[in-house]
């Protein structure tokens, strides 16, 4: 694929708020490990291959082991996610196929259980942050690096 716009450079005033949300995330109290799992999971969900590089790198630097993060896509049958975990990554296919899964109860108890309300907002804007982010990586072309 052919990159497109570089869009840090074409409108840096709509990147500067990008990373001004992102800096607000990163200093958000829900635990690291699990918003690198929640970006993760986005990302594949929305088929981001330069996210999930990037998260997929980021996670193994912050401690995550890589057998959990290959397991990501297939979380529900595997064994390695805690319950708040499960619950973080069952709201993040929840609220990034949101215009097909409408949010489902089900998915909001599971997630309610967990986090506190103050947690379940912060969840959601990490959420929404890293699909907006997706969301440009995808559209103009953004592409990891090959190893040289």
């Amino acid at each position: 694929m052919k990159p497109r716009i570089d869009f840090y450079t074409a409108s840096p005033d709509a990147l500067k708020a990008m990373i001004a949300l992102e800096t607000a995330v990163s200093k958000l109290p829900l635990e690291k490990n699990l918003i690198e799992l929640v970006k993760l999971r986005a990302s594949q969900i929305n088929g981001c291959a330069f996210c999930i590089d990037m998260h997929t790198a980021d996670a193994i630097k912050g401690g995550e082991t890589p057998r959990r993060l290959f397991a990501v896509t297939a979380w529900r049958e595997a064994p390695f996610f805690t319950d708040r975990e499960r619950a973080a990554l069952a709201w993040t296919e929840s609220m990034t196929l949101v215009s097909q899964t409408h949010a489902p109860d089900e998915d909001y108890e599971m997630a309610t259980a967990q986090f506190s309300p103050k947690e379940m907002i912060d969840l959601t804007v990490a959420i929404t942050t890293i699909n907006a982010w997706n969301r440009l990586a995808i559209g103009f072309r953004k592409m990891p690096q090959a190893d040289q």
